[in-house]
């Protein structure tokens, strides 16, 4: 049985993830599981779909970044599958781990797309860094201590942390900071 997996870190990516699931099911998907979703968080569709493979079924995703975070990520995931009977197959690399060769491009390329992310993270951090050194980058306004005098005052009417937060839209946290401060 063919399996699919399509995932897309945020809900406004509605249409990268239609797009995945429409590449899924050109390739013969008899059923998909998908999610918006960070892939730093959580992710309960793929650990539903990783539950659902069976002895001779293949995991199908449209591109390597949509599964996997690293390469130990990667390997863990197929080490799972493989447990299971189950190979994987990545659509935009052509690669199947149903063979040997698929295997090793598996593994190559996974090093390449870690190594790209590494790169681009630490460009980013460059950037960043530059930035602040120059006053250009000043991080986000903190929102909640521009509301420090209403959280003061609705505390002072009686008013408990959790009713302040939603009432301010701020972390029922960031009202127990400013009330500490």
């Amino acid at each position: 049985m063919l399996i699919g997996y399509a995932r897309t870190s945020t809900i406004d990516q509605d249409a990268g993830l239609a797009a995945q699931e429409r590449d899924l099911k050109a390739v013969g998907i008899e059923r998909i599981f998908s999610e918006q979703i960070s892939s730093v968080a959580r992710r309960d569709q793929l650990e539903a779909a990783l539950g659902f493979v069976r002895e001779g079924d293949t995991l199908v995703v449209t591109r390597l970044d949509r599964l996997a975070r690293s390469i130990r990520d990667l390997c863990l995931i197929v080490d799972r599958l493989k447990g299971r009977g189950a190979d994987l197959r990545i659509l935009n690399m052509g690669i199947d781990t149903s063979s040997p060769q698929g295997k090793l491009m598996l593994t190559v390329f996974g090093g390449f797309a870690e190594f790209e992310r590494e790169i681009m993270l630490e460009r980013q951090r460059e950037g960043i860094s530059k930035a602040k050194s120059e006053g250009k980058y000043k991080g986000r306004v903190p929102t909640a201590q521009m509301k420090a005098d209403h959280v003061r005052q609705l505390h002072k009417e009686g008013k408990g942390a959790s009713y302040i937060g939603r009432e301010l839209g701020i972390s029922r946290s960031s009202v127990y900071r400013i009330l500490e401060s």
